[in-house]
Formats: C-alpha cells, structure tokens, sequence
C-alpha cells in the first residue's frame, strides 16, 4: 500500500511512526500547507506542498488526513475524496451525520473509498458501544474520558484570536464512575460526567476575559461543562504539560434473567502515554481496510460500523482462526 500524509502535527508523526510497524504500508510522501522546506520528519520522509496533492492521484493508495475536526477536516476530506481513497479522525460527534453526507457524496461521484472518525472516540470506544448494545439489550451505556489531552478541544482553543498555544484536560467526576461501575444506573448529565481543565499562553496584549468567555461559551466543545480556564507562560505549558497522554472507558450495565435479577457490567478502558500515537495506529489499520475495500469495488463513506474485523489485520484467515479466535 502506497500512503500519504497530509499535515505533519502530533497525528501526522504518529501515522509516520505507525507506517513503519506495517510491512504491508509504504508511506511516499508527507503534504503540508506550509512551506515543505521548513519540515524535517522523523524518519526523513520527503515533504511536498499540499498544492502538489491532485497531481499524484495515481502515485496514492490512500491519503490519511491528520487536520483538526474544528475547520480543516469539514473542507479536506470531502476535497481530497475526489481524487483519493481517504481516512481522517474527525471527532466532532455532533456534526458526524453532516459530515459523512458530504464526504459520501464526494467519494460515491469518483469511485473512491472514504472513511471517517477513525480513532478510539469515535472509533474503537464507537464499536465497543455498538457491540455491548447488541449483547445487552437491557442496559445504558456511559462513556469517561481522561483524565487526558483532548487534541480535538486544545486545538479547538488555539484557534481562538489572541491564543499562542493550549492543552485542555478532560476528567472524570469520580462519584459518577463509582455509581456506574456499582450498577447503580445513575442518570448523569453532560456537566456531572466530567469537567475541562484549560491551560493557555495568551499573546501578549490578548484580551484574556474575552479569550476565557469564548472557551467557555464554545458550542459542541465547552459550553455544556463546567470549565476552568488557567492563563500560563510558555515555559511554564512546556515544562508542566508537554505530554499528551489520554484514555477513557465506556460502559454498558444491564440486566438479565427471567424478572432482571442478574446485573452485568461491561467495560473496556484504554489508558494512554501518547493520544496521537495510539490514534495513529487506530487510523493505520483502518486505511488498511480502506484500501481493501476499494480493491473489492466497495465505495463511498463508511465508518468502523461498516468493516469487518478482518479487513485490519495482515493475518491470513487461517492465521486469524489459529491464534486469535
């Protein structure tokens, strides 16, 4: 498989990283907006302009788009499905729908394949919930995340006029998840779930009242959660928070048994060092399945929902019955 990147941020260098664990995958170049001469990979990539991108429609397998769901993903993945097979992270779960419609339409008028929201929320945490619904049918779902790095929210935030550069931290409320895991099948608002820690480096002159009110106030992203808004030095982010770890679990409780006598609990938890490394696998072995299912003449947008388990994997079926099943 031939592999691009578009855009080298944290997820671009993950994908570089990922590629080199999968025999099967060659990565041929790395697109970015900016000026190619200014960007040094990690395993010595070649870097061309973004601009170059249509010009090679018959050069890539498939083009992983590592943009922000805020304002690049919404506009790129629809774009570059007319001239590639594509997979992106787009994690805005709100705009999901309106998404995928648009990329769909997009890749169905090319005959290209196209996946969406690939990483582990949406993504894995999607699948797990999807599979516990279908096993307990008398339940509710819960999903935590962190304590971590929300790249999607501290991206989100660095678009905000006046801000230099931002981490933002999703975190449980641990009364919640007790109250979950003991079966007790709370009913949990938004804001009794989890709360947002943000640190941010405001440029000088910034007006951090404004900068605060409009984090705090960000429809789909902080508007429904108690947030708290810390104004920091440069130094002082790169010191305290240069990390990006992450995780999160999902939960489904039900009951069975003749008069629903019998609780369950199924839970799957991820506990991350490097949310965009591990994002980056997730997305790796999904442009896999991409690739597989264009072979096979299946087009348009899909999501995990629409991939078989074996699509992923470099094992043979015999392989995959005689180790894993």
């Amino acid at each position: 498989m031939r592999v691009a990147i578009l855009g080298y941020g944290n997820l671009g260098r993950g994908i570089e990283c990922a590629i080199r664990q999968n025999e099967d995958m060659e990565l041929v170049g790395v697109y970015t907006r900016r000026d190619p001469g200014t960007v040094k990979t990690l395993t010595g990539a070649a870097v061309y302009s973004a601009d170059e991108l249509p010009a090679k429609k018959d050069e890539i397998d498939v083009l992983i788009l590592c943009g922000g769901s805020a304002t690049d993903l919404p506009k790129q993945t629809a774009e570059y499905a007319k001239y590639f097979n594509v997979i992106d992270s787009f994690d805005t779960h709100a705009k999901i729908p309106e998404h995928f419609a648009n990329v769909d339409k997009a890749a169905q008028e090319n005959g290209h394949t196209a996946l969406i929201s690939a990483g582990w929320d949406p993504g894995m945490f999607s699948l797990n919930r999807l599979y516990a619904n279908c096993i307990l049918r008398d339940g509710k779902d819960y999903t935590f995340w962190g304590k971590g790095v929300s790249q999607g929210h501290s991206d989100a935030i660095r678009r905000i006029p006046g801000v230099q550069d931002a981490k933002q931290y999703t975190v449980p409320v641990e009364a919640a998840l007790e109250s979950v895991r003991n079966c007790e099948n709370p009913e949990l608002t938004t804001r009794q779930k989890h709360t947002r820690e943000c640190f941010v480096v405001a440029k000088e002159g910034a007006d951090k009242a404004r900068i605060e009110n409009e984090i705090k106030t960000m429809p789909n992203y902080f508007a429904d959660y108690d947030t708290t808004v810390h104004f920091i030095t440069e130094e002082e982010l790169q010191r305290d928070h240069a990390g990006i770890p992450h995780g999160g679990m999902v939960f489904r409780t039900g009951k069975t048994g003749l008069n629903g006598e019998n609780n369950h609990v199924i839970e799957y938890k991820l506990t991350l060092d490097s949310n965009p490394e591990f994002t980056a696998c997730v997305i790796v072995a999904y442009a896999r399945a991409v690739y597989r299912m264009n072979c096979e003449g299946l087009k348009g947008c899909k999501t995990v929902f629409d991939v078989a388990p074996a699509y992923l994997s470099t094992m043979t079926p015999e392989e995959m019955r005689a180790k894993l099943l």
